[in-house]
């Protein structure tokens, strides 16, 4: 698949051949739901659990007399409503972590890049700016044609100048080749990959 490749401001500089193993795979929306959810699932912490009834270190003795105490009758000091007793219906510890066999993940992620390369896909030269200032990399974004929220991979780094020049733009998100993951790829309207990326992108599944 041949695309062509642009600076940051939109205009030309040649063309690049990706890989259709890797951004030409059909997506199956049942794939992409199994890594999206599994990403997710393992995003959340372990439930904390809370001792109940059954758990607190009190005496199960009967505490005063049944009648003439002119106050209610009470039979367990770890009942619910005293201060040290146990919790009545209480959260129970739950783990979320989920697995997933490797394939999948990988062919989650092609599919996800072969999504965007049919709609919304960008490939750079190099995120080097000149000015590496947020209102002129704004203006390149917009010369360019990057709609909605735009995500942008670079290889091993991403470049510290383009770095925090997109920090203060609310719909830009940048990361390296490393770090892409199906989620944030298909979270985003358009992805920007440089040269580099793409060549980290197809050592990743070559390797």
């Amino acid at each position: 698949m041949k695309v062509k490749v642009q600076k940051l401001d939109g205009k030309a500089s040649g063309d690049i051949e990706l890989n259709d193993a890797v951004f030409g795979v059909e997506p199956r929306a049942d794939i992409l739901h199994r890594v999206v959810t599994w990403q997710l699932e393992n995003r959340r912490g372990t439930a904390r659990a809370a001792r109940e009834r059954g758990d607190v270190a009190r005496t199960g003795k009967k505490w005063g007399r049944q009648k003439g105490s002119g106050g209610a009758r009470h039979g367990d000091r770890a009942a619910p409503i005293f201060i040290g007793g146990g919790k009545a219906h209480g959260p129970r510890k739950r783990d979320f972590n989920v697995s997933l066999n490797k394939k999948i993940r990988a062919l989650g992620l092609k599919m996800a890049l072969s999504s965007k390369a049919q709609d919304g896909l960008f490939v750079v030269d190099s995120l080097e700016l000149k000015d590496a200032k947020t209102k002129a990399l704004a203006a390149a974004f917009g010369a360019a044609g990057y709609n909605g929220k735009v995500l942008v991979i670079d290889g091993d780094a991403v470049e510290d100048g383009f770095r925090m020049a997109a920090g203060n733009l609310a719909n830009v998100n940048v990361m390296p080749a490393a770090g892409a993951n199906v989620y944030d790829i298909l979270k985003h309207d358009t992805l920007v990959l440089t040269r580099a990326a793409v060549e980290k992108l197809e050592a990743r599944f070559n390797g």
